[in-house]
């Protein structure tokens, strides 16, 4: 029984559970703080060099032809999923830390590496999951920001000229960097896949951990007692059922074949840990984030367990059935 469990843990999310735990007891404090939060903005400004790096154009030319589901996953992306936001924001009695988490999740890029890897192992169309979540995330780092400031400016987030400066000074440059850069540093990239996630991960730990330090040292578990966490459990859970039941939905009203229907379900249903925490660390005062970004760490983990059944279970289909 304890194999099992162990099994289905992510390691990514003890290490997040372990950060977010070291942060509640250790938090960076003055000087160390500081330094926390250089290290996590070089972290970042790496983290999206290699994401443009490890992006192909020729995967994005086999699959820019899918424009109709293109079309679809960004509809369902930001769209769709902020319409859920409001709705969750408009619950009655439900607290504002909540609301405005749930919120921030619902206007993300889906995710690029999980979205391709469930698709492969559910044999659908690998070539569009790959055009479709890169696009998702190329233009979330201008969507996401804007819906930000549209839906969340009296949840505290500031689309300033200063944070657009930043989300472009750490975010989109060096992305478009990595990927003008490819022809020199792409063969590396590919012969370096685990440094390359170790650094994809490592920085990721950082923003978290400066995160939560500041937000545990102006009271977060103060604000946030225990059935606060469960109720953000539930929330999520519902918010991902409705996205893969709309997905799935939506491909077949659409006419998609299979395999596009399956790009549909895993793109546009999921969320992006690794572009929401850089975002929200940009987007919101530093005591703000670990509150934000909490929603989206759990998301994260609710939606592989998920996802992986799902395309476990596609797979094992025949590509002709009724599913």
């Amino acid at each position: 029984m304890f194999a099992r469990i162990k099994s289905a843990l992510d390691p990514y999310i003890l290490a997040l559970l372990a950060t977010v735990a070291l942060a509640s007891l250790i938090p960076a404090r003055g000087a160390a703080a500081t330094g926390f939060e250089w290290a996590a903005n070089a972290g970042i400004v790496l983290l999206f060099f290699l994401h443009g790096a490890k992006l192909s154009r020729e995967a994005i030319v086999a699959g820019a032809g899918h424009w109709r589901l293109h079309l679809a996953v960004m509809a369902v992306t930001f769209a769709l999923f902020p319409l859920l936001g409001l709705a969750v924001k408009a619950i009655p009695g439900l607290p504002v830390l909540i609301a405005s988490g749930m919120l921030f999740l619902t206007l993300l890029p889906s995710t690029v590496q999980s979205s391709i890897a469930f698709t492969s192992i559910a044999r659908g169309n690998v070539a569009a999951a790959i055009c479709s979540a890169s696009f998702s995330n190329i233009l979330g780092l201008v969507i996401t920001p804007l819906l930000a400031g549209l839906l969340m400016g009296g949840a505290g987030a500031q689309l300033s000229i200063g944070s657009v400066e930043k989300i472009i000074a750490q975010l989109l440059l060096p992305f478009v960097a990595g990927h003008l850069l490819r022809p020199v540093v792409g063969g590396f990239v590919a012969r370096h896949k685990q440094l390359v996630g170790y650094v994809d991960r490592s920085s990721i730990l950082l923003v978290v951990y400066t995160a939560f330090s500041a937000a545990v040292i102006e009271g977060l578990w103060h604000k946030l007692p225990l059935d606060q966490l469960e109720l953000i459990l539930l929330l999520n859970v519902a918010l991902l059922a409705v996205a893969l039941a709309s997905t799935w939905g939506l491909g077949r009203l659409l006419g998609f074949s299979r395999e596009d229907q399956i790009v549909l379900l895993f793109c546009g249903s999921k969320k992006s840990l690794a572009s929401g925490v850089p975002m929200a660390g940009v987007l919101f005062p530093p005591a703000a984030v670990g509150v934000v970004i909490l929603p989206l760490m759990l998301f994260h983990q609710i939606q592989l367990m998920a996802c992986a059944v799902i395309a476990k279970q596609l797979a094992g289909s025949h590509p002709g059935e009724e599913d």
